[in-house]
């Protein structure tokens, strides 16, 4: 299939180029060029849109429920999985054309990738973590996660959810703002912990990400191997320094403290809403921090990212605040494309409109680097080729 009259955005560069037709052929992007395909061709006229990578979502829960009391850790499988199913095919619907689950119940990621690529669900490419291992008491605590302790156990755990297909292994270095009297402050695993989850990961080709609110922490999980830090609530420069050189990805999730319509209407606890009010200041000093500090930062939600959060998804909302926190406009886009594919090791397969990739891709109006406002109103979703919306 051709695609006819198009505004290529280069991400990697900031250029748009002009008037340039593209095929697509088994889902991949085969040949850009100036000349238009010969009649005979089939060709879908883009009508002088701007052609962008579909929006990449780096740390996403399908299965979450809210109040998280809510949470029934005996639930059937079949019901986390509809659950999960609904908010993929929402999140693709909005133009999150692939995602990066860190925890879902009954390892629902999997399973729902399983099932989009046999056809029988739609929804994003799923880069999947199963189920999140945490503390027997720390911050997974209730979330049916794989619970641990020591090194082996973690070592064990990790296994586990990688036999189970697992992309990588998420854990917990530090509680966080969910539940009431806990603080993103507290470290919750030893250097074994940390360790064994590691070791487990590198043996199978893949990395840790944790779930991060302190600098100590940070440093800690970083001198053990971690290679992806979530949240960073209260970071300080040295540890902002030292993640830069080690060349860490960090997921800012800012949405998380600067959503309280949000958190209000989907009936989030009192005290869920007022622990992120109390952190949303010094989380965005440490993002600032974080942004001056040149770590690789992508795009993530902590939440479904296809929900709306005052009328617009969430991955695009959290994407208009990594902007507000500094971004420019070619590193905001590249959090959603080229660094995200990076982070998810597929800079070969996603993130670029170019041969060989993936033909994943949004129009919108305008073009992006002049005016960002325009992914308020993407124009139209294309996954492998295939219109979506």
């Amino acid at each position: 299939m051709w695609f006819s009259n198009g505004k290529i955005v280069d991400v990697t560069d900031g250029e748009v180029y002009e008037n340039r037709h593209f095929e697509i052929v088994d889902g991949t992007i085969t040949r850009i060029q100036l000349d238009a395909p010969a009649a005979s061709e089939k060709a879908i006229d883009l009508g002088g849109k701007y052609v962008m990578p579909g929006v990449i979502s780096c740390h996403t829960h399908l299965s979450v429920v809210f109040p998280f009391s809510d949470t029934d850790e005996n639930e059937n499988p079949a019901i986390t999985a509809y659950r999960s199913a609904q908010r993929a095919h929402q999140a693709l619907i909005a133009g999150i054309t692939t995602i990066r689950c860190v925890h879902e119940q009954n390892q629902a990621d999997l399973l729902l990738r399983r099932a989009i690529a046999r056809g029988w669900s739609t929804g994003p490419r799923i880069f999947g973590a199963g189920r999140a291992i945490s503390t027997p008491n720390g911050h997974g605590a209730g979330g049916d996660c794989s619970y641990a302790e020591g090194f082996e156990g973690f070592y064990q755990a990790a296994l586990g959810e990688l036999d189970a297909g697992a992309d990588h292994i998420k854990i917990f270095i530090t509680g966080g703002l969910a539940h009431a009297g806990e603080s993103p402050n507290t470290p919750e695993m030893t250097d074994g912990e940390i360790a064994g989850a590691v070791k487990a990961a590198h043996e199978h080709g893949k990395y840790v990400v944790a779930h991060s609110g302190e600098s100590t922490a940070i440093m800690q999980a970083l001198n053990q191997g971690v290679r992806s830090f979530e949240h960073i609530y209260n970071l300080n420069e040295a540890t902002a320094q030292a993640l830069a050189s080690r060349g860490a990805f960090v997921t800012p999730t800012l949405c998380v403290t600067r959503s309280e319509s949000w958190m209000r209407k989907n009936h989030f606890e009192e005290h869920s809403i007022q622990n992120a009010l109390r952190a949303s200041e010094q989380h965005l000093a440490s993002v600032k921090l974080a942004i001056a500090a040149n770590i690789p930062m992508v795009n993530g939600t902590d939440y479904p990212p296809g929900d709306l959060v005052d009328g617009l998804p969430a991955a695009l909302h959290e994407m208009y605040l990594m902007h507000e926190a500094g971004l420019t406009p070619l590193q905001t886009i590249a959090s959603i494309s080229t660094t995200a594919a990076a982070l998810l090791n597929q800079s070969d397969k996603l993130g670029q409109i170019a041969p060989n990739y993936f033909g994943d891709f949004i129009t919108v109006e305008e073009n992006p680097f002049k005016n960002l406002d325009t992914l308020r109103n993407i124009a139209s979703v294309y996954q492998g080729g295939i219109q979506i919306r």
